[in-house]
């Protein structure tokens, strides 16, 4: 089992403060191999509030004696006093992230992000943007620099806000869908200099390319190939700011071989050539 976790105090306490709006007081990550299993069994629960988020495989969780299996995507949602009973086993594969929290604001808070109360399950999507706000709490917890419970505050808020826009988004658009353009708009953002054919992205995702683009623009206000050029041209502006590179170099680090069609493209899109933006710059 593979584990990393930190608290702002013992892993053992149970902190609960009522002379603070909110305060992160645990977070951690754990994914399981070989043959463990991790069981958690709390009756009387505790006193603060825990959200469990599944990234991957399955977790086992108990509500009223009955057992509800959870798969990646899903997050639970225990207030003070609901009884926890959860379990991961090394057989499903399960990447699993929590965060403790407390104070006087949090239950106004959960009402604005619309969880509601009596409901612990809620699905919010498979997306890495989740995992990189527990990574950064937890790294929070650990090195407590300047400021960090504020920005631990933050922290909680935006994944409370992330989680409230799926679920507002998935009742017109469909949690299958939000979940294939998140994953799209990684992919772009992550290599949108490479070469991107649409169709076959679509077709290599089991996708017909006329609803993958459809459901984009839908959810985007804008085509993917329109999204990828944007990020591109965005990215040249930024690099023309540096005069070490030239049109060549830049055209080239975006994804254009042909730097005269990325001009013209630039110029098409901004008004100006990439030389004359440059130029605009130093003025």
């Amino acid at each position: 089992m593979f584990a990393n976790a930190a608290y702002l105090g013992f892993p053992s306490e149970d902190i609960v403060v009522t002379n603070c709006p909110l305060l992160v007081t645990a977070a951690g990550n754990y994914r399981m191999h070989k043959s463990y299993v991790y069981e958690t069994d709390r009756p009387s629960g505790r006193g603060d509030y825990q959200l469990y988020y599944v990234a991957s495989g399955k977790a086992h969780f108990f509500f009223g004696g009955k057992e509800k299996i959870i798969s990646k995507g899903t997050v639970v949602l225990f207030r003070p006093g609901d009884a926890q009973k959860y379990a991961i086993y090394a057989l499903d594969k399960p990447e699993t992230y929590w965060v403790h929290f407390t104070g006087n604001d949090v239950e106004s808070l959960l009402d604005y992000y619309q969880f509601e109360k009596g409901q612990n399950l809620f699905y919010a999507g498979n997306t890495q943007d989740y995992q990189y706000i527990f990574g950064q709490m937890i790294r929070e917890l650990q090195l407590r620099r300047a400021n960090f419970e504020d920005l631990l505050s933050l922290n909680i808020r935006t994944l409370l806000l992330m989680i409230n826009r799926h679920l507002t988004e998935s009742k017109t658009a469909g949690s299958q869908v939000l979940d294939e353009i998140e994953k799209s708009i990684h992919y772009f953002n992550e290599n949108y200099n490479k070469q991107i054919i649409i169709e076959d992205y679509a077709e290599q995702h089991l996708m017909t390319p006329c609803w993958f683009i459809q459901n984009f623009k839908q959810l985007t206000k804008t085509t993917p190939m329109q999204y990828i050029v944007n990020l591109r041209l965005t990215n040249a502006m930024n690099m023309l700011e540096n005069k070490n590179y030239n049109i060549a170099q830049i055209s080239s680090a975006v994804g254009y071989d042909n730097p005269l069609y990325f001009s013209r493209l630039f110029k098409k899109h901004t008004g100006i050539s990439p030389s004359e933006y440059r130029k605009k710059l130093k003025q």
